[in-house]
């Protein structure tokens, strides 16, 4: 079966980005897999946490206004 152009053009991206590689050490290499930063912190706290601040200031000012 024939390839497609766009097979093609990945096997093309493919043996250059090999070629690339060949012959260095693994620390030379730039890393394929991109890595994300992940948050030190987890949704489910920072919502517990951004309650505590904005409900308690909220309270504060009701407070301020009827008393």
């Amino acid at each position: 079966m024939a390839q497609t152009l766009e097979q093609r053009r990945r096997n093309a991206k493919f043996v250059k980005d090999q070629d690339s590689r060949r012959g260095k050490a693994e620390t030379d290499v730039k890393k394929r897999n991109k890595e994300v930063s992940k948050s030190p912190i987890t949704p489910f706290w920072l919502g517990i946490l951004g309650f505590v601040v904005f409900g308690g200031l909220l309270f504060e000012v009701i407070s301020r206004m009827f008393f």
